[in-house]
């Protein structure tokens, strides 16, 4: 059984075995100074949030129906980051029972003040918004604080006199910008809150965050929706309260109008001051065969400076690329993960998520050591509940995903396998299940939570199988290996299907990216038999 925090710390070992993380950092022609490579958070982590403490900086995103949730990432030049934990790994933090696909936690801020971190976000599914504190932000975070049940996107700014101010959204496409102020002692709210600025005119005034800098105060916001029309706008005042001046040159960072250009949907920013000066983390996307993006919003970064009238100019032009000039920080690369998980030690490696609150029941890495065993519920992948599976994020469009299971299935319509998720709506499932009393592979392409095309299956012999996806920027190709035999091609699936784009409002709106995930189920009750999983390795392409 595995604990119940489901994860486990990176080891020495683990370290020293592993290589180091040189992409995202190049050398630049002949002059010497290094680069970056955009994103510097690659696959699904949107919402970024970023606060520093002497050398060390510490991000936090969203993460929506996943469990643990708000995963942080360390870094010490903004450039290489690494997990190290997550804000809420208790379901007494993160109640996510049968919430809807991006449903669950929304655009987490993380601050630090006196000692103590402060990561604020809202649970749309389940609450509204509450902070939690750590003295690590690795971790233990401490139960949630909560505040008030409507808008969202929450921050904090501790000023200098000890006010600490509180900021959100308010309403919907229409709304604006409310604050008010934060009694740290009780934890309670004071007063209602005042509309302190509703943009400059774009839908969804939104992702707020309060800024102190020189004595003046600065609001940074996101408009026009957090797809192809995003933008980053930004005011200011002698008061926190205003009134709020808007930047004349708004908006500071947007590609709304480069339609062709690689980046796209840039906004919901934070900043943080460094040694080299002022720099910004920030979403975007990166369509793929047209506009279709499959892969989330990932985090990007951008250095900005302030000019002559004190407003900020995002990278000299308001625009990003994907190779920039890096910080001038001393450069610190961590290890990299591992490319292969052999399911040794008492928990999961950090880069796994679940989806809402696992069933502790359903996992186990000791019943069969060196082996990850997932015990079949009747919950299906197409179940607003939650199934047996963990997952890891999609972080390279070109890559191959391999595992190897060991599965008998013993009762018709039992089966495991891979899946490479986008909704309980949207995915790709391949795997191992009896049909008819054989043990089948197949290959079943799910959308708009049916089964779109035919069910392409093969009989297998007995022994372990591997389950491989070849992933490009365009399609996933699957294929399954007998234990005694040559390599059985199932099938293609396109990954514009898995697309925001092309899923839309109809499983809700998709705010997620792709998974690789694991899976096992009884289509309806509980599995005979266990599904072991030997291995799982993630092999970007060369």
């Amino acid at each position: 059984m595995m604990r119940q925090s489901f994860l486990r710390k990176k080891t020495a070992a683990d370290g020293i075995l592993a290589a180091l993380l040189l992409i995202g950092t190049l050398s630049c022609g002949g002059s010497g100074k290094r680069t970056f490579v955009n994103p510097v958070l690659p696959g699904f982590y949107p919402d970024p949030s970023i606060c520093r403490v002497g050398d060390d900086y510490y991000m936090v995103n969203s993460s929506f129906e996943y469990f643990p949730g708000v995963p942080v990432s360390h870094s010490r030049d903004l450039v290489n980051w690494r997990l190290v934990g997550y804000c809420l790994t208790r379901p007494s933090q993160l109640p996510l029972a049968k919430v809807p696909a991006s449903g669950g936690i929304y655009a987490p801020t993380i601050r630090y003040h006196e000692g103590l971190f402060y990561m604020v976000t809202t649970n749309v599914s389940a609450g509204g918004n509450f902070y939690v504190t750590a003295k690590d932000p690795a971790g233990p975070w401490s139960e949630p604080v909560w505040l008030d049940k409507e808008g969202m996107d929450p921050s904090l700014l501790f000023d200098d006199d000890g006010t600490v101010y509180y900021t959100r959204h308010v309403g919907g496409g229409d709304g604006y910008i409310g604050q008010t102020t934060l009694d740290l002692a009780s934890g309670k709210l004071k007063g209602e809150l005042k509309n302190v600025w509703a943009g400059t005119g774009g839908q969804w005034a939104e992702g707020p965050h309060l800024y102190k800098v020189n004595g003046r105060y600065y609001l940074l916001i996101s408009e026009g929706g957090t797809s192809y029309d995003h933008c980053l706008t930004v005011a200011s005042a002698d008061s926190p309260w205003g009134p709020f001046t808007s930047d004349p040159s708004n908006p500071i960072l947007t590609h709304r109008d480069l339609p062709d250009d690689s980046l796209q949907a840039l906004g919901h920013a934070d900043w943080v001051e460094t040694p080299d000066g002022w720099w910004l983390v920030c979403l975007g996307i990166r369509p793929q065969g047209g506009r279709f993006h499959h892969m989330g919003r990932e985090t990007f970064l951008a250095p900005f400076r302030f000019d002559d009238n004190g407003w900020p100019v995002v990278n000299g032009n308001g625009r990003l690329r994907t190779v920039m000039p890096a910080p001038e920080l001393p450069e610190h690369v961590w290890p990299k993960p591992e490319v292969r998980d052999d399911f040794i030690g008492d928990g999961l490696a950090l880069e796994w998520n679940y989806l809402r609150n696992p069933a502790e029941a359903d996992y186990s890495l000791t019943e069969r050591p060196g082996f990850l065993r997932l015990w079949g519920s009747g919950v299906k992948l197409t179940d607003r509940d939650s199934p047996t599976f963990v997952g890891r994020r999609q972080t390279d469009f070109n890559c191959r995903v391999s595992t190897l299971l060991d599965f008998n299935p013993e009762r018709e319509g039992d089966e495991a396998g891979l899946v490479v998720r986008q909704t309980d709506k949207y995915h790709f499932e391949t795997g191992l299940v009896l049909k008819k009393g054989k043990r089948t592979a197949f290959l079943r392409r799910v959308i708009d939570g049916g089964v779109s095309g035919p069910v392409v299956t093969e009989e297998i012999p007995e022994g372990p199988v591997t389950l491989t996806v070849e992933a490009t920027p365009l399609s996933y190709r699957f294929s399954v290996t007998p234990a005694s035999g040559s390599p059985v091609r199932l099938g293609e699936a396109l990954t514009r299907d898995l697309s925001v784009e092309r899923i839309g409002f109809k499983d809700g709106m998709c705010f997620t990216g792709a998974y690789f995930g694991l899976y096992a189920t009884g289509n309806g009750r509980r599995a005979s038999a266990p599904a072991d999983f030997d291995w799982m390795e993630i092999q970007p392409a060369q």
